[in-house]
């Protein structure tokens, strides 16, 4: 039975562990063609966030016990503010920022590494390339956005570095095992000596639903799923995001208005109702936001079938 508003199940926020920040709001330099809230230099649907903002639900956030700070976009770099709002949050626990690494600058990067150096919680980078060569990336991320992004890579790697890859899956199964090998090979050239990959499952949504298709109808996370399930694999278990339109259940729905919880932390301690399909995609991958590692399993494959 296809679930309805009345059938979808709940989730509670049972601990606000880990706290994101839609720092570049919607605005990026690239327009990649499977970006799930179609990102753009001229989306300006969320604006940046200021570095009062940022400071403000930092100081907030001690009150939850927030773990975990993640800074995302657009592209987080494109805010001016970005690299003191990191400076400042290595005072208030491990942080990581989410990047295509295509504006990095090397004196950024030495500050940040100062920074980290001098904290007691860590500084992650994601980066976001789409495969081990401009073939199987450019297509997706635009021309040339493969040479820039390693470019980037080999910056963060001489910085003292070690980014986390991800990439989003846009081949058939059977390639996978090849093409990891293959970046391990190619990340290695670049000056990371020990390559850190994570595949991410395509959200379809937004220009990916343009691109290929969006939900199907039957799509949809039910109360009969949510039974035995391990409620910690989902985000929206113990997570939310700050953006300039207030605060989000997840970084994947914040075009949803139904997935606006409030106008502050506080105000988003509520319970959720996962009735989108992205939230069957999370329910069927788990935790495909934070830096877990995430890789196709049996498990995986029996869950979704």
């Amino acid at each position: 039975m296809m679930p309805t508003p009345e059938t979808s199940p709940h989730i509670e926020l049972r601990s606000l562990d880990e706290l994101w920040f839609q720092v570049a709001g919607t605005v990026c330099n690239l327009t990649c063609h499977h970006c799930f809230i179609s990102c753009s230099p001229r989306n300006h649907s969320f604006e940046f966030l200021s570095y009062d903002q940022v400071e403000r639900t930092l100081r907030e956030s001690l009150e939850y016990g927030v773990r975990e700070y993640y800074f995302t976009g657009g592209e987080p770099f494109l805010n001016p503010d970005l690299t003191r709002m990191l400076i400042r949050t290595l005072d208030f626990g491990p942080t990581t920022v989410l990047t295509n690494g295509t504006v990095l600058q090397d004196d950024w990067l030495d500050r940040l590494r100062r920074a980290e150096q001098n904290s007691r919680y860590s500084l992650e980078f994601r980066v976001s390339i789409d495969g081990p060569s401009p073939d199987i990336n450019d297509p997706i991320r635009g021309n040339g956005t493969f040479v820039r992004a390693m470019r980037g890579v080999s910056r963060l790697c001489r910085a003292g570095f070690l980014p986390i890859i991800t990439m989003t899956q846009t081949w058939d199964d059977r390639q996978t095992g090849p093409i990891l090998s293959r970046f391990r090979d190619i990340l290695k050239q670049h000056g990371c000596d020990r390559p850190r990959l994570k595949i991410l499952p395509r959200l379809k949504l937004g220009a990916e639903q343009q691109r290929t298709e969006g939900y199907g109808v039957t799509e949809r996370v039910t109360p009969d799923m949510m039974r035995g399930f391990d409620r910690d694999q989902l985000l929206c278990h113990h997570s939310r995001i700050v953006t300039s339109r207030g605060v989000f259940v997840c970084p994947i729905l914040i075009e949803s208005p139904d997935a606006r919880m409030g106008s502050d932390l506080s105000d988003s301690m509520q319970p959720f109702e996962m009735k989108h399909g992205a939230c069957w995609t999370c329910w069927q991958y788990g935790t495909i936001c934070t830096n877990t590692t995430w890789m196709k399993s049996p498990t995986v494959e029996a869950r979704s079938s």
